[in-house]
Parts: structure tokens; C-alpha cells; sequence
């Protein structure tokens, strides 16, 4: 299995000073929506792997030169440590069916693109910083993950306004990729996570905390 190197992530918010882009690192908050809690250390910042990197930044570009919208980033490198300590909090205790149903609505740790900077989480903001109406809010978990029951499914009816809103994210994600030169995979039940290929993340080992130096670390 292929490592992924320190020098391999690229720091995202470095890269909002050049780029028409904007950093919110939903779990360093704790005012985050799903658990509630903060995560991450207040500090912490957002790495992606540069292959990825290289299509957001394409993506960001061609959302304000098309639309003069701005491409927000939620989350981006998750590593192991950071994704147990979201099965440990206090509302995924509470709601524990989240973790043990089939399909599980949360991943096991090291699994998924986010573990190898391969996943990101994005939304657009207008030209005032708030955030489009995407017909739910980032982190929206419905019970049942699939499209006639989950607003935050890829394939639920919208009104116009919410469709038109992520046909534009999903134009300018794919078209960044293409770009780059790279394949993107939109998950289906979640209209923020966009993904580089599951056979193509699986090669790479995911990252713990221990594998990264003290300032990329999210604990």
C-alpha cells in the first residue's frame, strides 16, 4: 500500500490568500451541526492531497469567473484519530443505530477519502459570504441515507432554486477535475462530499496523527 508523505498535502488555507476560495473547518467549532462538540484543536487547519488540492483549486476559479461565487471548505483531511473521536461523542452514543445499521451513516476509522486528504467537503457562498441555499445544511444526516427519504441526497426533488444552486457546484467541481486531470466522484447521498475514486484512494494508506508533523495535526 502506498504511504502518503507530509509534503504530499497541501495546505488549503495558505492557499485562500491566492485563490478565490474560503476555509470554514466545521469541526475545529463547537457549534459544528452534526455532534455538537468541537473536534478538532481551535488551531487546526484544512490539508487536502495535492491531487485534489489541483482540482479545487480549478473549481474555486471557475465558480467566481462564471458565477462570482466563492467555493467554501468544510473539511478536507480527516485522519484516523479525528474520525474515532466522532464515534465518541455524545450524539453518535445517543443515536448508536447510526454506527451499527447497514449501510452505516457514519465511517469506520481509516476508511473513505477523507482519511488520505482524498475527500472534500464544499458548498458556495454569494457575493455577500452567505451561504447558498443547498435545501439543507452541510453535515445533514437523514436516517435513511437514500434518495426518496434524504433531502441531502444527490437525486431528492428540489425546488429550482436548490437544484440550480448544486447543478453550479457540481459543474464547477467536475469541470476543476477535468482540469486537473483527474476523475471526481460526487457521493450520492451527501451533495457536499466530493471525492477522488474508491480504487483509486484505496491504494494509499490512511493517515493517523502520528504520521504527521505537529502543525498538520488535527488533534
Amino acid at each position: 500500500m502506498k504511504i502518503i508523505q507530509p509534503e504530499d498535502l497541501v495546505c488549503m488555507d495558505a492557499l485562500a490568500a491566492q485563490v478565490p476560495l474560503r476555509v470554514d473547518l466545521a469541526y475545529a467549532r463547537a457549534d459544528n451541526f452534526l455532534f455538537g462538540e468541537r473536534l478538532y484543536r481551535t488551531d487546526a487547519q484544512l490539508y487536502l492531497h495535492s491531487f485534489l488540492a489541483d482540482v479545487v483549486v480549478h473549481a474555486a476559479e471557475l465558480a467566481f469567473q462564471r458565477h462570482g461565487l466563492t467555493l467554501v471548505l468544510y473539511d478536507g483531511l480527516r485522519t484516523v484519530e479525528a474520525q474515532q473521536r466522532m464515534l465518541e461523542t455524545r450524539r453518535v452514543k445517543e443515536n448508536p443505530h447510526w454506527v451499527e445499521n447497514i449501510p452505516r451513516l457514519l465511517s469506520r476509522p481509516g476508511e473513505g477519502g477523507h482519511p488520505r486528504g482524498m475527500a472534500v467537503d464544499v458548498s458556495l457562498l454569494d457575493t455577500y459570504g452567505q451561504a447558498l441555499d443547498m435545501g439543507t445544511v452541510f453535515d445533514f444526516l437523514a436516517e435513511n441515507p437514500d434518495a426518496a427519504h434524504n433531502p441531502a441526497h444527490r437525486d431528492h426533488p428540489q425546488t429550482e432554486a436548490v437544484q440550480t444552486h448544486r447543478d453550479i457546484l457540481d459543474r464547477v467541481m467536475l469541470e476543476g477535475a477535468k482540469k486537473a486531470g483527474r476523475v471526481l466522484f460526487p457521493l450520492p447521498q451527501e451533495w457536499w462530499d466530493y471525492r477522488l475514486p474508491t480504487e483509486f484512494f484505496s491504494q494509499y494508506a490512511p493517515l493517523s496523527e502520528a504520521n504527521l508533523p505537529p502543525d498538520l495535526r488535527l488533534l
